[in-house]
Order: C-alpha cells, then structure tokens, then sequence
C-alpha cells in the first residue's frame, strides 16, 4: 500500500550538478549569470509543489537544506535515504560525491523522535569500491510481492542490489534500459512507476525482448494493469510518478506538470481510474537538476 507521509527537502543551493550531468541525460547547462535566478525558481516550486500536497491530505514532513556545503540536488532525498515498514531506515552509495553530503544522520534522529527507527542499514561503504545504488531512484519496490525492479546502469550496481535483496528479502529483477540515443537510463525511476494496482512503465526503452516479457509477466503476475509510455513521454518525466495517499486512504497520482501534459487523454483516464491525479509545475527542478516530483519525494513507512 501506498504511504500517506513523505519526506521532502527544501533546497538551499540548488543548481546544476556538472558530476550527476555525466550519466544524466535529462539535464540541461545553464548560463552562469542565471545561477541565482534557478536556485529561487527552484524553491518557488518546491513551496507550490508542497501547497498542493498538503491541500490534498497528503502528510508531508519538509526538512531545510543546510546552506553549507552547497548541495545543489539536495531537492532529491529518496536517493540517500528510503525507509520501509517495520522501522527499516537505509542510506545509499551515491555516484556524485557532491551528492554524498545529502546524507544526514539528523533528520534521521529528529524522525525517530516520533517514529521508532529499529533497524538502522549503512550501504554507503559500497562507495569505496566503486559501487553505487541510489535508493528509489535506482529501485522500483512492490513492497507487498518483495520485488525490486531495477534498470541496470552506472548508479544501478548489482552487486549492491545483491546486498538489499539479501538484508531486506526481495527477489530482483533487473534489466536493461536504454533512451532515444541507446544512453543507458540512470534510474529505474524516470522510466517506471508502480502503485497498487497501476504500473507506468516505458516499454520502449527495454530492448531486449525477453527481459522486456519476464517484466510484463511479473507485473502481470502481481495484479499491475500496465500503462505503456513512449520514450518522448519518458523524457517529459512521465515515467517519474509516485503513488501516496491522503489521510482518508485515498490514492493520488503525484507527477509534473510537464508530465501530466504529455499523456492522451486516454492514458489519463487510466490514472484516473485508479488515482486522483496531482500535478504541479517543475520545470526548473526538471531542467537542471534532471529530476522530478517522484524524486523529491522520500516515503516514510513506520
């Protein structure tokens, strides 16, 4: 079941982050003169993109960015920090070492104040080999059938996938995905998402036809009714949804605006069936931080 409170960080310093820019094909340069200007559009957003989700009953625990050091995708916490039911909180290796600094023990004690964290897992080690895997970025959970979906990349390591499904109790189920340009995609989460009864998912960007069947078989298996997307829709972050519910057990389908613009109306009817649909502009985030709603949101489970 989806979670009705999330974890979401109010940037300080965000930017472009020339290190995350290397394997992230969504992000875009900007001009130096214009850094100022992006940092408070992208707070600007934030503040709206969190108004709606409080309007709409969603329990949302915002957290300051610290201003020193810069951490300019601060914006991102669910690729550091994911915590699971049953009090399970896991901090993650981190490509960019930039990015290595949004890991703060703090918020996790200022969460345990209220919400009892048992089990306290420490993967980050694994950045000393050279080997990352950056939360539910880089992980699709079906938290109720134990599965964790992954496109396999640089900030998607096996080896470190091996680990989680081993201390946590998941089978995997990794594959490959490519985009436009045969780029590898460097999180599962701009191509795929799942909800409890929805699953978005990039067909076209799976190539190999049998990895492409094992996956449509397993989400059929699980109960999934497929929503397919297109690779120009993957890039408008349509793949980068996330299912919450308000405080009445309602389900919302988070998103973009951009996102939301880019699905026929069929597709929306879709969503609509299963969700209310929530959108909000975040094209700044989007553009240089190549990021989007699913991103900013950590879910917390306790």
């Amino acid at each position: 079941m989806p979670t009705s409170q999330i974890l979401m960080i109010r940037p300080a310093a965000f930017g472009y982050n020339a290190e995350t820019a290397a394997n992230n094909a969504f992000q875009q340069a900007p001009q130096q003169a214009e850094t100022q200007a992006i940092a408070e559009a992208a707070r600007a957003e934030f503040d709206a993109f969190v108004n709606k989700l409080v309007a709409a009953g969603v329990q949302v625990h915002v957290v300051e960015d610290t201003p020193t050091p810069p951490k300019p995708d601060a914006v991102f916490p669910n690729n550091w920090l994911s915590f699971h039911r049953g009090g399970t909180a896991i901090t993650w290796p981190m490509f960019s070492p930039l990015r290595r600094a949004e890991r703060r023990e703090d918020i996790i004690h200022e969460l345990a104040k209220e919400h009892p964290v048992r089990q306290r897992i420490h993967l980050e080690y694994f950045e000393q080999e050279n080997r990352f895997l950056e939360g539910t970025g880089s992980l699709i959970l079906d938290r109720v059938h134990k599965i964790a979906y992954a496109c396999r990349s640089v900030r998607t390591d096996e080896v470190v996938l091996d680990e989680f499904c081993r201390l946590m109790d998941y089978q995997k189920l990794l594959f490959d995905a490519t985009d436009a340009t045969g780029t590898p995609i460097y999180h599962t989460n701009v191509m795929m998402a799942l909800g409890d009864k929805l699953a978005v998912l990039c067909t076209e960007a799976i190539r190999d036809p049998k990895q492409r069947k094992t996956l449509l078989a397993s989400l059929e298996e699980t109960n999934k009714e497929l929503l397919p997307i297109s690779l120009e829709q993957m890039n408008a972050f349509a793949g980068n949804m996330l299912e919450v519910q308000n405080t009445r057990g309602e389900p919302i389908q988070v998103m973009s605006q951009s996102a939301w613009q880019s699905l026929s109306p069929s597709q929306r009817r879709l969503i609509e069936k299963h969700a209310q649909p929530l959108y909000a502009d975040l094209h700044t985030i989007e553009q240089y931080g190549g990021g989007s709603a699913r991103c900013m949101m950590a879910e917390m489970f306790f």
